[in-house]
């Protein structure tokens, strides 16, 4: 399919760092943005698409940042309504500051609220059919409060070195400026699909309790079992697992855990003890999935069914890729 009118995405970055705005553009599209009269602020580029399902010509706003306050502000005005009814992506590009640089480090971070801001009031946070990318330019190793950061706001973190060369991380997950078009890619551009009638997205959304201790919010519940079975398993025996499929107590809240073969059962009782556990990268990376799922129940809170459902399909499909 042809989109002939695809939604737009908005690239920002602070005024100092526009060299990184406009690397970050160029190695996503192959070619470098040509600035307006002696700025990027106001220029346009177009990131060209094409997957096995769709083409398309996305047209990229770039826009440089002197006040993160003042432009949240301007953003989330009823006059920037229409910009924001169109955007399908946001991404947010930043220099990541050595452990030293604590003036940069603060204006990173307040650059990364004020558009969670916009992703999270203004487009809805996670009920947006969109994508937000946060994309650090750096060589540092620890990334982890960066993660984190932008995971607050509903954004991705996507670290983008200064050699171009990509590479896969223990996941074999696809990193830098691959992960980024990865992601710009997996998103739906169609203007049709971004239309809604914006009942409940953003501040203005009613606010009600879910029940905490369960993540079936939207979800059609026969779907959602894999997902739970697929995550609480490991290192769970069978039993285990059927009890908690049922709702029931674990072993280790209600019976006691099996502890070998009944007298008399022929079946293979060969030790599993290498199976049932968990390297610590694997036991993170779960927890990220579960907390990735709480936030996403948590903002959902208010939402119309059909946005809820929206919300959740598009939480669980990252999840299971990850899985």
């Amino acid at each position: 399919m042809d989109i002939s009118n695809p939604r737009r995405i908005l690239a920002v970055s602070l005024e100092d760092d526009s060299i990184h705005l406009s690397r970050v553009i160029k190695d996503l599209t192959g070619t470098a943005p040509e600035t307006a009269r002696t700025t990027l602020a106001g220029a346009s580029h177009t990131l060209a698409l094409k997957t096995a399902y769709y083409t398309a010509a996305v047209p990229i706003w770039l826009d440089l940042i002197a006040n993160p306050s003042e432009w949240s502000a301007s953003f989330l005005s009823a006059e920037a309504k229409e910009v924001l009814e169109v955007l399908g992506g946001i991404v947010v590009v930043f220099p990541l500051p050595l452990p030293t640089e604590t003036k940069e480090a603060k204006a990173a971070r307040e650059l990364i609220e004020h558009v969670g801001q916009v992703v999270q009031k203004g487009l809805g946070g996670w009920a947006w059919d969109g994508v937000g990318l946060c994309v650090g330019v750096g060589e540092i190793d620890d990334v982890d409060e960066w993660d984190g950061c932008a995971a607050e706001r509903g954004l991705e973190f996507v670290q983008v070195r200064a050699k171009s060369t990509e590479a896969q991380n223990e996941f074999g997950e696809k990193t830098g400026i691959s992960r980024a078009k990865e992601a710009l890619e997996a998103n739906e551009w169609d203007q049709a699909l971004g239309d809604d009638d914006g009942e409940g997205i953003g501040a203005g959304g009613k606010d009600t309790d879910l029940d905490p201790e369960s993540l079936d919010f939207g979800f059609d519940r026969e779907d959602f079992q894999g997902l739970k079975k697929a995550i609480w398993s490991a290192g769970r025996d069978e039993e285990e697992e059927e009890d908690f499929m049922n709702g029931e107590p674990s072993s280790q809240q209600g019976r006691k855990k099996k502890q070998g073969p009944e007298e008399g059962d022929t079946s293979n009782s060969a030790s599993k003890d290498g199976d049932d556990k968990l390297d610590d990268a694997e036991v993170q990376k779960l927890e990220g999935m579960m907390r990735k799922l709480q936030a996403v129940r948590d903002m959902s809170a208010g939402l119309p069914e059909d946005q809820r459902k929206r919300m959740a399909a598009k939480a669980v499909g990252e999840v299971m890729k990850d899985l």
